[in-house]
């Protein structure tokens, strides 16, 4: 009682100033226990020693949880002042303050947490989100915000399931809200818990009817439980390809199922290639899974990654070597083995799922003369045969990028004096482009239309000609050559001495025939 005491002594002391506080207000400058201020509040309210206004305010909240980030929601709270004596309701500051009326507060009927309960109970085989319920429930005076505030009450005595996106540090909703469901009380607690996540599985699997993203999310934990099954671990590119997405999609959908399904495990292999598997897997079979994964890895890609790294440093070279008069731009990166000259591009809208930024690797200004405006060149290369559609990819971050790209009224386009340059190891000379007018042209024409030069690896393999390496091609020396710093030793060498071009890529050849081994070795082991 002694407690009480001090804490109604502390509340009316706090208020005889007359200025309005709120239940938070009061609980920080009183520093009281909160449900001793809730409770002393609405005893005072009901005596009649205090005024509360008529209608709740509403306010939205941004709270900060460290790593977890910031979390939004919308506080409903009332603010309370100390009654005039000779006056039952007052208007202050624009504020109706009311003494307590049956009218007004709503705990002399039905509770809202109530009427939430009996309607999870009356449709105890099925699970709702909570804009659902608002909706259903919006005629007995239920608001959107009502819901979850009362649905937390009831949770934390363990009547109802609440779930959603599970995180690290808590749980967000999902976009129709938190999933709830009615806990059978009448049955052990663990069989009570498994029948509603059962019928909150089944209302995910309803809504992905609707949802792609909750589409996506099942499609994901079907497969990874399709390979759990096989002792196999499901890939990033695969994933991608199944679902038929943009990587963006698939890191939305996965980071989603993640946190919706926590046996949904990710690892890294070499630290860049990414895979999910089911926590179901043994440890013994999950390490053979992984050994199988990593030989296939330097067989995909361990080879194609080397030639294609080489083939980038090849390109560079030559531009590097025949651009007179140019000005290379450069940047700052925080991986400090990169290549100052490879920049990154600001977008802003997504393209073929990079999401705000994308890598090219070389940006150049020449100007041709002293009164001509300066042309600015964007190099992209790519090993192996290009298409129309890489054509298109590279096009579209040019025209997205903040720096190469303006609206026009025919839509984004890349800036006047911008070319893009797009080398690749060899072009599709079957693949065929229909234009908007019905013209039909081959790769390299379309490509020109688009003011996009392209580079082929023959191009490069004349001025070798003309050099005089009879023998020697960029083919060859990417082949041959065990990384990006070798291509440009290989290309300086027979530069200087371009006679002995065959004995330079034999001596090549004859260091690196361990690098080939393996990589045939891997082949032949291929899983």
């Amino acid at each position: 009682m002694a407690r009480l005491s001090d804490t109604r002594n502390k509340i009316l002391g706090l208020l005889s100033d007359c200025k309005p506080r709120s239940f938070n207000d009061i609980v920080k400058e009183t520093g009281c226990d909160k449900k001793a201020v809730e409770g002393m509040l609405y005893r005072l309210w009901r005596e009649g020693a205090i005024l509360r206004t008529d209608k709740p305010f509403m306010e939205a909240q941004r709270i900060f949880k460290g790593r977890g980030g910031v979390t939004h929601n919308l506080r409903k709270y009332h603010l309370y002042i100390l009654k005039p004596e000779d006056k039952d309701s007052i208007e202050f500051q624009g504020m109706h303050f009311v003494k307590f009326n049956k009218e007004i507060e709503k705990r002399s009927t039905e509770s809202k947490a109530n009427i939430l309960y009996e309607f999870l109970k009356r449709n105890k085989e099925g699970a709702f989100f909570s804009k659902e319920i608002a909706e259903a429930l919006k005629d007995k005076g239920i608001n959107p915000p009502d819901v979850m505030t009362n649905i937390r009450r009831l949770e934390r005595k363990g009547l109802v399931y609440v779930r959603g996106y599970r995180t690290g540090y808590g749980e967000t909703p999902f976009k129709e809200g938190f999933l709830i469901t009615w806990l059978d009380l009448s049955k052990p607690r663990e069989k009570a818990i498994e029948e509603a996540i059962q019928r909150t599985e089944i209302a995910l699997v309803e809504k992905s009817n609707s949802s792609p993203i909750m589409q996506r999310i099942h499609l994901i934990r079907d497969q990874i439980i399709e390979a759990s099954k096989l002792n196999d671990l499901v890939s990033f590119e695969f994933l991608q390809n199944k679902l038929d997405c943009s990587e963006y999609e698939l890191e939305t959908a996965l980071k989603r199922a993640m946190q919706l399904y926590p046996e949904i495990k990710e690892v890294k292999l070499f630290n860049r290639f990414r895979y999910v598997h089911h926590s179901s897997m043994s440890e013994e079979d999950f390490k053979k899974v992984l050994e199988r994964k990593e030989n296939y890895i330097r067989v995909v890609s361990g080879r194609s990654n080397r030639l294609g790294h080489n083939w980038e440093a090849c390109v560079e070279w030559f531009i590097d070597k025949f651009t007179t008069g140019a000005q290379f731009m450069t940047q700052d990166h925080r991986n400090k083995n990169m290549d100052k000259r490879r920049i990154t591009l600001h977008l802003i809208k997504s393209v073929g799922g990079r999401i705000g930024k994308a890598e090219v690797d070389r940006v150049w200004t020449v100007t041709p003369s002293i009164f001509a405006q300066p042309i600015t060149y964007v190099l992209e290369c790519k090993w192996g045969l290009v298409s129309k559609r890489d054509v298109d990819d590279f096009l579209e971050v040019l025209k997205w990028s903040s720096d190469f790209g303006v609206n026009t009224p025919e839509g984004r386009q890349v800036k006047q004096g911008v070319i893009g340059v797009f080398a690749g190891s060899a072009f599709n000379p079957r693949e065929k482009v229909k234009l908007k007018d019905e013209t039909i042209v081959n790769l390299p024409s379309y490509a020109a239309r688009m003011n996009i030069q392209l580079l082929k690896a023959v191009d490069f393999n004349q001025k070798l000609r003309e050099r005089g390496c009879m023998k020697a091609t960029v083919q060859k020396i990417c082949k041959y050559a065990k990384d990006e710093n070798e291509v440009r030793e290989i290309l300086e060498a027979m530069w200087k001495e371009p006679e002995k071009d065959a004995e330079i890529l034999a001596e090549v050849a004859s260091k690196n025939r361990e690098v080939y081994e393996f990589e045939k070795e891997l082949e032949r082991t291929k899983v």
